[in-house]
């Protein structure tokens, strides 16, 4: 199985790319995680439904790689790490490739978000798009940890 995080957006600092490589790299090798970027629509005077349509023809160009979908939204279920970890489990034992979606400045496409098995939020929250990548590939390495009984995530 692999993960697949699509992101809407520019190339991100330094900062956020070496840390989401650091978690990236800790991930096992049966479950190795990319991060996509996905060019985000030029404003130019458009309507939020036409930028939002062309970033969704190019996510939907990237999603064909990946039979599950889970859309990062504020207005998504809230999850526990251990929530997380017990999807990612699930996830493991059904075998599909899984993709996270973060959108742009403007948000996600209404259909991809329709489209997606899950919907959840990082945070309460609102994140800026380069500290939401980051989380969340801390969030799967942590996961994992925590499916694997690996001593880096502590309960308690």
């Amino acid at each position: 199985m692999k993960l697949g995080i699509l992101a809407v957006g520019h190339k991100m600092p330094d900062w956020v790319a070496d840390g989401c490589n650091e978690y990236l790299r800790r991930m096992p090798r049966e479950l190795p995680v990319s991060v996509s970027e996905i060019k985000p629509e030029p404003r130019h005077g458009k309507t939020r439904e036409q930028l939002l349509a062309a970033e969704a023809t190019r996510l939907n160009a990237a999603l064909t790689a990946y039979p599950r979908l889970i859309v990062l939204d504020e207005r998504g279920d809230d999850l526990t790490t251990l929530a997380l970890a017990q999807h990612l489990r699930e996830w493991m034992q059904d075998g599909r490739d899984t993709a996270f979606v973060i959108g742009g400045a403007d948000g996600i496409d209404g259909e991809i978000k329709r489209a997606a098995e899950r919907r959840i939020r990082l945070s309460s929250l609102t994140l800026p798009h380069a500290m939401a990548r980051l989380v969340l590939c801390e969030q799967l390495y942590r996961a994992i940890s925590v499916v694997r009984n690996h001593p880096y995530h502590r309960e308690g």
